[in-house]
This record gives structure tokens, sequence and C-alpha cells, in this order.
């Protein structure tokens, strides 16, 4: 379809479905801890999980487009996502530190699956995943940044 091989398309499909199930379960988990957060804390990291769902919100849409480009079917239900997510659903977090480390263990499992979906596609020449994943890669680093500064 896009001039990549059928072996390979295949196979980025897959880690892009397991990467859009990671990116919907912590969606859920930030939109949670935007619901509960008690605390000191609260409006600063009211708004902040706000902005953190948003941006999961939307890399999700671009997950599932790119999956549509490759030729393939991207999941869109919660009991297929929790089958294959690697992110576990976080109940009943509230406090500051407990939501703030939860993210940030999310989120690096987030930046792990994108710098292997990113070596993958660097291997196959498959610039258009190569540069969507580029871009969620520099954008993690710099949540995982700010957020251990907030645990400081």
């Amino acid at each position: 379809m896009l001039g990549l091989k059928d072996n390979y398309t295949n196979e980025i499909v897959d880690k892009l479905n397991a990467y859009l199930s990671n990116v919907q379960v912590t969606y859920m988990n930030v939109r949670g801890y935007h619901w509960n957060i008690e605390g000191k804390q609260f409006f600063a990291l009211h708004e902040k999980f706000e902005e953190a769902y948003d941006k999961l919100n939307e890399m999700a849409d671009e997950i599932a487009e790119r999956i549509l480009m490759l030729g393939g079917k991207p999941l869109h239900s919660f009991s297929d996502y929790l089958k294959i997510t690697s992110v576990k659903e976080r109940l009943n977090v509230s406090t500051a530190d407990d939501t703030v480390k939860s993210f940030l263990e999310d989120i690096a499992i987030l930046l792990e699956n994108e710098r292997d979906i990113l070596s993958l596609a660097s291997e196959n020449d498959d610039e258009g995943t190569v540069g969507l994943m580029s871009e969620y890669i520099g954008e993690q680093e710099k949540t995982i940044w700010m957020f251990n500064a907030l645990l400081k």
C-alpha cells in the first residue's frame, strides 16, 4: 500500500495496536487522577492531568490513523486493549505522590514502546512512523523530566 514490505507492515501494525492499547489505558488512568486528585497540589495537578489526557487522546487518534494508513485495523474496545496492554489499570489513586509516581510508570512504558517502534520503523524505511514516534519520544522525555521535578 505505502511501498513497505507486507511482513513489516503486519509486524508494525501489531506493535502499534499494542502501543495504542497502552495509550488508551494510560488515558483512563490519567482521567482518574484528574477526577480524584486531593491535597495541597490539587489545582496544579488537576490542570496538568487534564493536559496529559487531552494529549493522550490526540495520540490515540494519530496512532489509529497510522495503523489504517499501513493497511491495518486499529483495536477499539477496552476488552481488546486489556488483553494486550502492559500498563496496569490504576484504581483509587488520589494523592499527589501516588498519582505522579503511577503516571511516570505508565509514561515510561509508553516511552519504551515508542523507542521499540522507532527502531523497527527505522530499519524498514517507514518515515511516517519514525516521525510520529520521534515526536512522541521528545514529548515523553519532557513530561518525565517535569513530573520528576515535582517529586523532588
